[in-house]
């Protein structure tokens, strides 16, 4: 649907529905003109003329962290560069990318990669948006250009957005300066948050939610952190931070050569995090810190098709889960844009560490695919700053509804067509319809813009490639 078209108040029924609770039968949706849910009713018998769901409806899950310029260079890094290729010699090549994309073809590729999202069964996104500057390092005419070109690309496809600007200033821990590669990056805090204060009122007409992302320890020295997350508080003490932590190795080795802490000991000690961070991979942590950081609230950011992509590390999601800790999925650099497909890396990930399968399933659901789709449609609704948290009175409109006719579906009881979604089709294919805010913005398995986003995104990464 196009986004000049007023919303109006809608409604849905469904044979099965997820619930946060659990699944239930016969639900009828009802959301008003604000695509918020107004009653959630099990057990009914809806009038004739009230549209019917053709499968389940699922919860739309929200895509906790995105770097959206990366989408265009996705299979362009796959080969042996150096003796021991990682996650360092993969950050040279995306400087380069990030070194000469313009704000139209960085519109461009966030348009088609939002549509990608949407037809994959991610509602919303949370956009970690470093990229700040020209190509020369300087600010635009308009020191929010690229920010306005994401905000555009999210009106236009219709995904609910939280933006999260990156505080970046320094090359590694301890302070040293930026390197060429990180100009486009590079803000003063004051200058972040004359920035977070132009944006905020635009997010809010456009119904987005509006954050900061420090970009990682080793680029926001200690007192830079200290003053921008008080200069947050004063714009909005109750908006969304995410930070880079503890992805690879090296970095906790740097960490604890300057400062005898690992990273997110060091965050805990040093920063006031509770259920408004998320610690973004955190993949690295000693039984302590996952301790301590699943008491602070925080949501962990599990983006597991990059982490496998870069070699970063497994997370130990059971310990994660046995100290109480909340977790949601994203799709980082985009080397995979599925929800479902984050699900099953989480699942087979654990797997192969185990040894022992269903590792995900938990006391209130045997299920592995129910369990793990609403832990993570609770966490990144978190992490989103939104009233995104489910199927449920009071919440944002957004949901998937699965195609009951595809051949891994057909016949099976509604737990099993979401489990045989995850990890029997090709995890696309089995969708039929998205909603966002009660608004169809896929139906039949595709986006309205998917074949001119899709032209425009080719287009946009030809040219960057014929700059090189």
């Amino acid at each position: 649907m196009p986004d000049s078209v007023s919303p109006l108040a809608g409604s849905l029924f469904a044979a099965d529905a997820l619930l946060p609770t659990g699944w239930a039968r016969q639900v009828l949706f009802e959301w008003n003109a604000a695509g918020q849910l107004t009653a959630v009713t099990p057990g009914s018998a809806p009038a004739s003329t009230t549209p019917r769901a053709v499968g389940p409806v699922l919860p739309g899950v929200p895509n906790l962290h995105s770097h959206a310029f990366q989408r265009a260079f996705g299979g362009l890094t796959e080969f042996r560069g150096a003796a021991q290729d990682s996650f360092w010699s993969w950050r040279t090549l995306m400087y380069r990318f990030a070194g000469k994309i313009s704000p139209a073809q960085v519109e461009a590729i966030a348009t088609w990669l939002y549509v990608e999202m949407l037809e994959a069964g991610y509602t919303s996104v949370c956009e970690f948006h470093y990229l700040h500057h020209d190509v020369d390092g300087k600010p635009y005419a308009d020191d929010a250009e690229l920010a306005l070109a994401l905000l555009r690309a999210a009106k236009r496809t219709g995904i609910g957005l939280t933006l999260l600007p990156v505080l970046y200033q320094t090359s590694g821990f301890g302070g040293p300066a930026p390197r060429e590669g990180q100009r486009r990056f590079i803000r003063p805090t004051e200058s972040m948050l004359r920035l977070l204060e132009r944006l905020r009122p635009l997010c809010e007409a456009q119904g987005a939610r509006l954050g900061l992302a420090p970009h990682s320890l080793r680029a926001v020295p200690a007192d830079a952190l200290r003053d921008a997350l008080a200069g947050l508080d004063a714009i909005d003490a109750a908006a969304p931070v995410h930070i880079h932590i503890a992805e690879q190795t090296g970095e906790v080795d740097a960490c604890l050569a300057w400062s005898g802490q690992r990273p997110v000991a060091w965050l805990l000690d040093h920063a006031p995090v509770d259920a408004r961070w998320c610690l973004v991979h955190a993949t690295h942590m000693d039984a302590d810190e996952y301790r301590r950081a699943a008491a602070s609230g925080a949501v962990a950011g599990l983006c597991l098709t990059t982490e496998a992509n870069l070699g970063d590390g497994v997370f130990d999601f059971n310990a994660w889960r046995a100290a109480g800790g909340r977790w949601g999925v994203g799709s980082d650099s985009h080397a995979c844009v599925n929800a479902a497909e984050e699900l099953m890396m989480l699942e087979y990930g654990q797997r192969l560490v185990t040894r022992q399968r269903n590792v995900g399933a938990d006391a209130a659901h045997r299920e592995v695919a129910t369990a793990l789709t609403l832990a993570a449609v609770q966490g990144g609704a978190q992490a989103a700053g939104r009233t995104i948290g489910g199927l449920a009175v009071g919440q944002q409109a957004d949901f998937v509804v699965l195609d009951a006719s595809h051949v891994a579906l057909q016949g099976l009881p509604a737990p099993e067509m979401l489990s045989s979604h995850v990890f029997a089709s090709h995890r696309s294919s089995a969708l039929d319809a998205v909603y966002v805010a009660g608004q169809v913005r896929v139906g039949a398995a595709r986006h309205a813009l998917h074949r001119e986003a899709s032209a425009a995104f080719v287009a946009a990464r030809s040219q960057l490639l014929a700059k090189d």
